[in-house]
């Protein structure tokens, strides 16, 4: 079997799941994509994808790639009434899973995989629906070997790098490691920017100083927008990100691990929780700084790039 010859499943149709699904379309895979929201699949049909009624419908599969939101979402499209693995003869030969859950979710649905003979990868990416969009994303792997190079191409498919970090659930550590220095990194850039503007420099102006120093990253320059006009149309809320920081903190006692920095910066995500701000982007943890600070930021209305297309894009 070549490697475009796989039939691929793709399970939650988000706007990252349907970016990762258009990546591999684009690549030339075939691909059945289900939905909870049906219109949310449909609107890759244009792409070549077909949709699938139910989830049932996707046990023929060669590979079946889940993208949901939580722990319990997973469990409940691969182990519950009518889920992938539940009844039927058929399943598919290969689950990758490219959500951020827990370690333990991920070994339950690990081991029901291997009890109905279907491989399965866990597959975190890095990014936003934008980045998945340009081919941005980057993903870190972890399981069996040969199942990793069976879909490697796969995966190569949909982001710029992948990782494969090794046997069983340290993909999903690495993953929430990950987004525990994206919380603390926003919290620190925010409160670095809310002091510059404070003592007179336009918040357009650090940041284009930051990006261009030893200190600009991807990241800095992604955030910058939103940072600088304040446009907080979520790719990250504040609860999802609430969600990683308890799974990390959850990790580091497992593992004995103190983590101050991650443990202030959790209760300062839970404020922004709080604050009922919880459809727009964690960026508004600018926003809570500035009011500790005691200033409203207003948006400063300038041509900035995200780093990923055009200024003003």
């Amino acid at each position: 079997m070549t490697d475009m010859s796989l039939n691929v499943g793709w399970i939650g149709c988000g706007r990252m799941g349907a970016a990762m699904a258009g990546r591999l379309l684009e690549a030339g895979f075939p691909l059945t994509a289900w939905n909870r929201t049906r219109s949310k699949a449909e609107a890759l049909v244009p792409r070549g994808a077909a949709v699938a009624d139910t989830i049932a419908d996707l046990r023929g599969q060669d590979v079946v790639f889940t993208m949901v939101s939580t722990s319990a979402d997973l469990t409940q499209v691969l182990l519950g009434e009518d889920g992938l693995l539940v009844a039927g003869e058929n399943v598919p030969s290969v689950v990758v899973d490219c959500s951020t859950v827990s370690i333990e979710a991920s070994a339950e649905v690990r081991a029901a995989c291997e009890k109905r003979g279907v491989a399965f990868l866990a597959a975190p990416v890095s990014g936003n629906g934008k980045v998945a969009e340009t081919g941005g994303l980057t993903l870190v792997a972890s399981g069996p070997r040969a199942t990793y190079d069976r879909v490697e191409a796969l995966l190569a498919a949909i982001g710029k790098g992948v990782t494969y970090a090794g046997e069983g659930e340290c993909a999903r550590l690495v993953k929430i490691a990950h987004n525990l220095f994206l919380g603390v990194v926003t919290q620190s850039l925010a409160e670095i920017t809310v002091l510059a503007e404070k003592g007179g420099v336009s918040r357009a102006a650090f940041l284009e100083f930051l990006n261009e120093s030893v200190l600009g990253s991807v990241f800095t320059r992604y955030k910058t927008p939103a940072f600088v006009n304040l446009d907080y149309t979520p790719t990250f809320t504040p609860v999802l990100l609430r969600k990683d920081f308890d799974l990390g903190l959850a990790a580091a006692r497992s593992l004995d691990v103190p983590m101050p920095l991650a443990a202030q910066t959790a209760q300062l995500v839970q404020a922004s929780v709080g604050s009922g701000r919880i459809d727009e982007d964690f960026a508004i943890l600018l926003d809570l700084q500035a009011a500790a600070s005691g200033m409203v930021l207003e948006s400063e209305n300038a041509d900035v790039t995200d780093g990923l297309g055009p200024a003003g894009e």
